[in-house]
């Protein structure tokens, strides 16, 4: 197992050095071959998470295997990358994988430094209800970290154009609509999944406690995060908020997110 996780990290990290050639020097090539490492390492991934959870998490606990940092980081490595080769085949936006690779392979080189300690899992959360609810989560946070990269993005193309000092960036980032529509994307995606995945455990939480809502810091600052991404989608549906403001939201966002912890 060990042998595969190093084989992911190198992956990962071979193809955050294609993105960066790729941002330095412009050649297709370069983004093709690191997107394929970046799929490569994403297969990999897969296949490693699924043996944990088919030898270990299965049969005793039947939950996903995040109950300790070091799963928790791995999972979330796997999402980035995984919500990434989605996007890439819809607009094509083939820079934000400079941030995509990378994020996911320092991630996934924490995971791996991290002592993998055994966890007592509680008995309340042995159930499939809890693993669809880990995966929607982790789904939209992976959403919410891209549509933040996006977001930053816009602000600096925006600036350099605005400025009209096309230097280094403005040759190489994608136009200001491509950015916004993948931005927006990234929230209704990423906002679908969390709520989802809240609703799932708000209702869990009912069925083994008693109660929808125990007023926990994770469940305040979750609440929070919700309201802010509901409040851009309806901004943009209702008096058409786009480009900077919702650039600014996406960053926003995704950094109240951060207080997020998963149940």
């Amino acid at each position: 197992m060990e042998f595969m996780v190093i084989a992911i990290i190198i992956l990962y990290l071979f193809s955050t050095t294609g993105y960066v050639i790729y941002l330095l020097a412009q050649k297709d090539y370069q983004q093709k071959a690191a997107f394929y490492l970046l799929l490569a390492g994403f297969t990999l991934h897969c296949i490693a998470m699924g043996y944990e959870y088919a030898c270990y998490y299965a049969h005793i606990t039947r939950t996903m295997p995040v109950h300790n940092l070091h799963d928790t980081l791995s999972v979330a490595s796997w999402s980035i990358a995984g919500v990434f080769l989605l996007l890439r085949y819809k607009f094509r936006l083939k820079i934000l994988g400079v941030f995509a690779a990378s994020l996911s392979a320092t991630v996934m080189i924490i995971s791996n430094w991290l002592p993998d300690v055994p966890v007592e899992v509680n008995t309340a959360f042995n159930s499939l209800w809890v693993v669809v609810h880990v995966v929607f989560i982790f789904i939209g946070e992976a959403s919410m970290a891209l549509a933040f990269a996006t977001g930053l993005l816009y602000l600096v193309q925006e600036h350099a154009i605005k400025t009209k000092k096309r230097g280094f960036f403005y040759k190489r980032l994608p136009s200001l609509d491509l950015l916004d529509a993948t931005g927006y994307v990234c929230i209704v995606v990423g906002f679908s999944m969390l709520t989802i995945g809240l609703i799932l455990g708000i209702v869990y939480a009912k069925l083994i406690s008693g109660n929808f809502w125990s007023w926990t810091l994770k469940e305040v600052f979750s609440g929070i995060t919700w309201i802010v991404y509901a409040g851009l989608i309806h901004q943009r549906f209702t008096v058409g908020w786009r480009g900077r403001r919702a650039a600014i939201m996406a960053i926003i966002g995704f950094k109240s997110d951060r207080s997020h912890v998963v149940l």
